[in-house]
Parts: structure tokens; C-alpha cells; sequence
């Protein structure tokens, strides 16, 4: 591969808007969007969407579903969430990308951690400016510029912006499915590492709220009456704790328990919470085996379990379509005087998503960044321009051909 004229004049475009694309996205980390913020959600959407009129194609919000949560005293409640945004441009061309990203942060609305600063070293330290607006703001300036590229038209494209992929995508990920299983790669645009390696194969993880009811007694005059309900509750996580160092690759990390009451009621309810991280199916498969046993297995007489929850991303594997679509953003980053590098990463995203749909995909496309989920998270402000050059690089060889987009969905789909 070599960049063209045409492609210069893409990579151009990029550069000479790094002002704006760094900007919008201090303006965007700058707004408190918790992924159950619904004033910070509704506020970024605005903006979000009024970005989107600068493309070409159709903008429209698109309702998500309501999902289950699960209260510290043990009530499941629905829980509502906000729109996503589709962008979506030629959908007839023979080859479609899917490029998506999320608008939430996991910062609540009373975090102090509420603004954008500049270190002394030069990185910009915000709330979501690493994850993921500056992730999204690099997307958006890849496609304005793709677009005026002279192949555009052999490539549709479908951006999605999610509300709620820091809490595990409830409801959004039927959306996710139904583009994976339609497109042919898949761009997402979570943080990089600091010297920008990509995520390669990524564990799948579940979420699990293990409730547990029990009876009420006076603690004095009628112990032995009552079921406690937090006693319940430490037995059954010193029994998932256990799973660790079983099968290797799995961790359940018992992250809460929630319950009880006054010190002279014996506890009549308590919620154990907990994560599951795993390397592939057949270990995803074992520990919803162990964690069944454990939840149809009562510490003590008087309990009532309940289990809720399960795997919400499938494993991402390293398998022949990956290994292929790595290797190429790998040629088209060394055009650029990029090294692109992989590794394995515990962590979730969308990418899981989008891969146990069918579509190869590159999920660790925006800016270099790191501390994420914390007040430390910061993104480098050279890496805007230089991520967006290479998506808008990526886009390019796609429509050219150069990268077989075609092929990349096929070896995908033989390993389904």
C-alpha cells in the first residue's frame, strides 16, 4: 500500500482541523454524561446530533430498551435509558462499515472529577476526554474527511453512539448485534494504551446480582427464630471467591454486598454483586455452571435465592479474521510513521459485541490515553490528529480495496 494523492488530500483535511476536533471534545468531557445522568445524557445527545448534521446521510435517534436493576435491599426495579444516535450514509454500497462509540462516562453527577484540565506534561486530564469523546470526536473527523475521498462511494457507513456501554450495554445491545451481523468491519473507538497498542483478544465478562432473602428476628429475644440474610450473603461470596485459580484465565471478582439493617434485627435481605472475566466459550460456559451450583445451594435453612444476570460480552478471540484486520491497520498505521502494536486485554466493549455478531472489528481506535474510569484519565492532544489520520487512512484502503473488507467478513463467518 501507498497513500495516493487522494488520500493526502483526506489525511490534510484531518490536520488542518486539529484545533476543532481537540476542542469539541474538551467542550464534551467538560459536560457530566454518567451513564444514569439522564440531564447530562439528554445534553450531550443535543450536541452529538447537531455534530452529526455536518455529515452526509440520515441522523435519527433510535429508542433503547429498558432494562433490570437490582437495588441494595434486593427489589428489581426497570430501569429506563437514554436514545442512541445513527448515523447512517449509503447503505446500499457494497461494503459497510460499522463504527461505533458511547456518549456515557462512569462518573455520577456528583463526582468532583467535572473538567478538563492540561497537566503540566501537556496531557489534557477530564472526565471522558480519553473515554471515550475525544474517541468519538477523532471518529467523526475520520468520516468528514473520508468523505471527500473519490472512492467514498464503495463504501456505506453506519455510525452508532450508545448511552450505557460503561454499565454493560442492557439496552443497547440488541442495536449492536443487528449491525455487526450486517456489516463487513467494525470501528470502535475506545481509548489506546499511552503509546498506542491496541486491545488484540479481549476476555468475555458477565454481570451477576445474587439476592438473597431471608427472615427478620429480634436479635436478642428471638435469634434462632430468624434467617440472616448477610451471614447468607458472605458464605455464598467466600464460595464464589473460590472459583478463582480453578480454570485458568477465569476471575470472579466479588465486587458489593448490600443489606441488612439495625444490629439487633437479624438481616431479613442482602445482594451479593459480583463480575466474571473469561478467555473463551468453553470457560464462559463452565463458570455459568459453578455459578448456578452455587446459587441453587443454600448456606443454611431459611434463605431464598435468587440469581439475576449473566454473560453480557462474549470472548473476543484473536481468530484468522482478527489476525488479518490487525495486521492490516498495522501496513496502513506504518504509512503514516504509526506503530501499531496488539495485545490481550481483560477488559469489555463494544468490540465483544460486535464480534460475537459476525464482524471483525478494531475496538481500540481513539486517542492515546490512560487512568481511565478514574480522576487521572488523560488522552495526549498530538494523538487527535494522528488516530483520526488513521482511521480516515484505514477508510481509504477499504474503499480502494486494498484492504478486503470482503474477505475479512468471510473469515469471520467460518469461525462462527
Amino acid at each position: 500500500m501507498q497513500i495516493q494523492p487522494s488520500d493526502q488530500l483526506v489525511l490534510d483535511h484531518v490536520a488542518a482541523r486539529e484545533d476543532i476536533i481537540i476542542g469539541r471534545a474538551i467542550e464534551w468531557a467538560d459536560i457530566n454524561s454518567g451513564s444514569r445522568n439522564t440531564a447530562g445524557l439528554a445534553v450531550m445527545l443535543d450536541l452529538l446530533e447537531a455534530e452529526a448534521m455536518h455529515l452526509p446521510g440520515v441522523v435519527e435517534r433510535i429508542a433503547t430498551g429498558p432494562s433490570t436493576s437490582v437495588g441494595d435491599d434486593g427489589v428489581v426495579t426497570t430501569e429506563i435509558h437514554a436514545d442512541a444516535l445513527r448515523i447512517t450514509t449509503r447503505p446500499l454500497a457494497p461494503v459497510q462499515i460499522v463504527l461505533t462509540g458511547h456518549y456515557d462516562t462512569v462518573f455520577p453527577v456528583d463526582s468532583p472529577f467535572q473538567a478538563v484540565t492540561t497537566r503540566t506534561d501537556g496531557a489534557l486530564n477530564g472526565p471522558g476526554i480519553a473515554d471515550m469523546k475525544g474517541g468519538i470526536s477523532v471518529m467523526l473527523a475520520a468520516l468528514e474527511a473520508f468523505e471527500t475521498h473519490p472512492d467514498r462511494e464503495q463504501v456505506g457507513w453506519t455510525v452508532l453512539l450508545s448511552p450505557d456501554e460503561e454499565i454493560g450495554s442492557p439496552a443497547s445491545a440488541p442495536l449492536l448485534a443487528e449491525l455487526g451481523a450486517r456489516g463487513h468491519i467494525g470501528m470502535t473507538y475506545e481509548p489506546a494504551l499511552a503509546d498506542g497498542t491496541l486491545a488484540g483478544a479481549r476476555k468475555g465478562s458477565g454481570n451477576y446480582h445474587l439476592i438473597v432473602s431471608g427472615k427478620a428476628a429480634h436479635a436478642g429475644r428471638a435469634f434462632n427464630e430468624g434467617a440472616n440474610a448477610v451471614a447468607g450473603a458472605a458464605i455464598l461470596a467466600a464460595r464464589l471467591h473460590a472459583l478463582n485459580g480453578q480454570r485458568e484465565g477465569v476471575t470472579v471478582n466479588v465486587a458489593k454486598i448490600s443489606g441488612g439493617g439495625p444490629l439487633n434485627v437479624v438481616a431479613d435481605n442482602a445482594v451479593v454483586r459480583f463480575n466474571v472475566r473469561v478467555p473463551d466459550q468453553a470457560a464462559a460456559d463452565w463458570v455459568e455452571a459453578a455459578v448456578h451450583d452455587i446459587a441453587a445451594d443454600l448456606p443454611f435453612p431459611g434463605l431464598v435465592l435468587h440469581l439475576l444476570g449473566g454473560m453480557t460480552r462474549a470472548p473476543k478471540p484473536m481468530d484468522a479474521s482478527q489476525t488479518a484486520l490487525f495486521e492490516a491497520v498495522r501496513d496502513t498505521g506504518a504509512l503514516l510513521g504509526q506503530t501499531i502494536a496488539w495485545k490481550p486485554s481483560g477488559g469489555v466493549c463494544e468490540g465483544n459485541n460486535l464480534h460475537a455478531a459476525g464482524l471483525p472489528n478494531i475496538d481500540t481506535l481513539g486517542v492515546l490515553g490512560g487512568d481511565i474510569h478514574s480522576d487521572q484519565e488523560f488522552a495526549w492532544p498530538a494523538s487527535f490528529v494522528e488516530r483520526a489520520q488513521l482511521s480516515a487512512l484505514i477508510l481509504c484502503k477499504i474503499a480502494s480495496g486494498e484492504i478486503d473488507a470482503l474477505k475479512l467478513k468471510s473469515l469471520r463467518l467460518e469461525t462462527m
